[in-house]
């Protein structure tokens, strides 16, 4: 399920408050954004406000407005108001279940757990659902960012006060503030075992986050310096963890997406910190160290390929490349071009996707099970046509189905991410 349609689900049509302005138009002043291009959002926000904006950017605005208009009245969300506590007894930990863990045995008054639990790949189990963390963090994540967004490009007020109440809500307040670890992230019923998988439900879209606060820093209305010390707090208490935690050892030691992701959230965070030598460093690395194991000389994925849901995880793990080069490209370093040893490019590995997101899964020799969506290679390519100049990836965007919510690229223009699938 595409992360842009959680919201869009409830959205209300929204007007947009932009007018243009009479005479020449005064150049914005690009935002210190880490993962998205901060020129590219300024020169869409002059076009916008000067009237000259092209159809797909005013269209683009009004769904992303659709969806901060719906966070507005919804939430706040908070790690605190789950049904009940992780081991820790602490409520402000954040706690999930690995959602593909099943019981394999009757539960009974001697086994009431139905232990072992066993891996069914790609078949969610409900009992997940039932602790509400992950979707409280995806919906509270996606909301402030869609409401950065929102006031950035409009300059109304409500929308950077609204985002800096989910922010404090999730993120700062005493009360309600998740604690900076993900030590209970995915936890296996069942077992006491030490595992890394479940950091993936923070780094699949935090980095989304930090933008988020980036855009506010640039003098939002009630986002205040507090607030802004008090991230960088938080931030620096949760970058430590995810480096030096054994959990986070584990993680960084994935050789699939999960390594991807953790990497692109511990550069993106270090970045905002004003760490940018170890945000370079990071990036150079992963390049180096993962390009090599993930990608095949002709492109394709092998460990993602591997999974009953192939044609998710490849795209999953693209939309982490598509950023870790967004937040390269921020740093001095260009991922597009970098080339493996066996001359692999993360252009390459990109067009091996454009059969399936043409014509579906009968393009797609692979297994995946559920719905195969062709429209969640869209950010991808326009990431590829827009860095890497790839004609193949931009003529595959006018021919294959786009995002059902809508394309918001042209407002975004950065790769959003992927949740798992709910279903």
């Amino acid at each position: 399920m595409r992360r842009l349609r959680v919201l869009g689900a409830l959205a209300v049509s929204a007007s947009l408050v932009l007018v243009p302005i009479s005479g020449t138009a005064v150049a914005a002043s690009p935002p210190h954004t880490i993962v998205t291009d901060g020129a590219k959002l300024a020169g869409i926000k002059q076009a916008l406000r000067s009237g000259h904006a092209s159809t797909p950017q005013r269209d683009a605005l009004k769904v992303l407005l659709d969806k901060a208009n719906t966070a507005l009245t919804a939430g706040p969300w908070s790690v605190v108001d789950k049904p009940s506590a992780p081991p820790s007894g602490d409520k402000h930990d954040y706690l999930s279940q690995a959602p593909y863990q099943w019981a394999s045995q009757p539960k009974t008054p001697e086994n009431p757990q139905g232990c072992p639990y066993v891996n069914r790949d790609g078949q969610r189990n409900p009992e997940a659902d039932a602790i509400t963390d992950h979707t409280y963090r995806m919906v509270a994540w996606d909301a402030i960012y869609y409401l950065s967004m929102a006031w950035y490009y409009t300059g109304d007020a409500k929308y950077a006060k609204r985002a800096a109440l989910d922010i404090r809500t999730w993120f700062l307040d005493p009360a309600t503030k998740m604690n900076p670890n993900m030590t209970y992230a995915q936890i296996v019923p069942c077992k006491n075992t030490v595992s890394g998988t479940g950091i993936i439900d923070s780094t699949q879209s935090f980095s989304q986050v930090i933008d988020a606060f980036a855009l506010l820093d640039g003098g939002a209305p009630g986002w205040t310096g507090q607030d802004r010390s008090g991230i960088k707090a938080w931030l620096g208490q949760y970058l430590n963890w995810m480096q030096t935690s054994p959990q986070a050892k584990l993680e960084l030691a994935a050789t699939n997406n999960h390594g991807t992701f953790l990497d692109l959230q511990n550069a993106t965070i270090s970045a905002y910190l004003g760490k940018r030598d170890a945000a370079k460093k990071i990036v150079v690395d992963a390049e180096q160290k993962r390009f090599p194991v993930q990608f095949a000389a002709d492109g394709s994925q092998p460990l993602e390929l591997s999974r009953t849901m192939s044609w998710h995880y490849v795209n999953f793990n693209l939309t982490a490349w598509g950023r870790m080069a967004e937040v390269g490209k921020n740093l001095g370093v260009d991922v597009w071009k970098y080339r493996a040893a066996n001359g692999v490019t993360l252009r390459k590995v990109v067009d091996q996707l454009i059969p399936g997101a043409l014509h579906g899964a009968e393009a797609w020799p692979h297994q995946q099970i559920g719905v195969f969506d062709q429209s969640i290679a869209a950010d991808i390519f326009h990431a590829a046509a827009d860095e890497a100049r790839d004609t193949a990836a931009a003529a595959a965007l006018k021919q294959m189905p786009l995002p059902a919510g809508g394309d918001t690229w042209a407002v975004r223009v950065s790769c959003f991410p992927l949740d798992p699938p709910l279903k």
